[in-house]
């Protein structure tokens, strides 16, 4: 890979993100059928912080102190509020509705910037916002009478919830580093939820645990792979591609689940996705 060009490079990591973070989607809901929703949250973190803790521990512990404590507890409270909604819904919704409605998180954040960091609003990101908005309409709408309604709008709301979680973490960055930041949201969201996973808790087969522990590794997998994308090339470049992302969950969906793919979700996608590759490539040119 090294041979290609960086563009190629960054968007092939940038797809192979995709594809394992749709993947770790399906290994988890899978999981919070057979367990509970809450339960299924607390392990997949809980794997993730164990994968990752002795690779952090090599650079030793003084490197993995935060210079505020209280930052980083506030935001994984957010992330696991975030987290909580999202695995309530997750059982109940197609692996395509999940990706599709995920997709609305950058606008969400696009419109917190402009509210709480004071980032000016120009009127392209305006239109994409209402584009983005129209997009989650048009999955959501014609279903809300329906039997899994209630469950898209639940899913939706984990999506301004992320939001805030992704702007706080960009107030952390100005005085945390990235891989502390990394650390102690697996440390802060396996904490904070325990006590729900607690609730109705009931112990793991050994084909489950083992489960878990690849979810551990998917996640670190797919954020490897998305930090290699981003240090190949701006983040703008690579959001054609996670046109793709709906393409995989589809297909995972249909093989796994058997879910019917919904043409309000494929229209819907397609929406969502044109308004955030837009409002990207406006934003790069802008920069420059």
């Amino acid at each position: 890979m090294g041979r290609w060009p960086t563009a190629i490079q960054a968007l092939m990591w940038s797809g192979a993100s995709g594809l394992i973070f749709v993947v770790l989607n399906a290994l988890m809901r899978q999981l919070s059928l057979e367990l509970s929703a809450f339960q299924t949250q607390f392990l997949r973190y809980l794997m993730g912080l164990l994968v990752m803790l002795p690779l952090m521990l090599r650079s030793g512990l003084a490197d993995l102190r935060p210079v505020s404590l209280r930052g980083q507890f506030l935001r994984g409270a957010v992330h696991t509020l975030g987290l909580l909604v999202w695995f309530a819904a997750v059982p109940h919704i197609t692996l395509a509705d999940t990706t599709v409605i995920g997709f609305t998180t950058p606008i969400f954040i696009m419109l917190g910037a402009a509210l709480f960091l004071s980032e000016p609003m120009r009127g392209s990101r305006w239109v994409a916002a209402g584009l983005g908005m129209t997009g989650v309409l048009i999955v959501v709408g014609p279903r809300l009478t329906g039997e899994g309604g209630i469950h898209l709008l639940v899913m939706l709301m984990s999506a301004p919830i992320y939001a805030v979680s992704f702007l706080m973490t960009k107030a952390l960055t100005r005085y945390e580093r990235p891989s502390v930041i990394v650390l102690w949201q697996a440390i802060t969201v396996t904490l904070l939820s325990l006590p729900f996973a607690l609730t109705d808790w009931q112990w793991p087969s050994l084909a489950q645990w083992g489960g878990f522990v690849v979810c551990g590794m998917l996640g670190s997998g797919g954020h490897y792979c998305l930090t290699r994308s981003y240090a190949s090339a701006d983040i703008s470049a690579t959001q054609s591609i996670k046109f793709l992302d709906l393409v995989w969950a589809a297909a995972i969906g249909w093989l796994i689940f058997g879910d019917a793919l919904s043409q309000w979700t494929v229209v819907g996608g397609l929406v969502i996705c044109a308004s955030t590759v837009w409002i990207a490539r406006r934003e790069a040119r802008a920069a420059t």
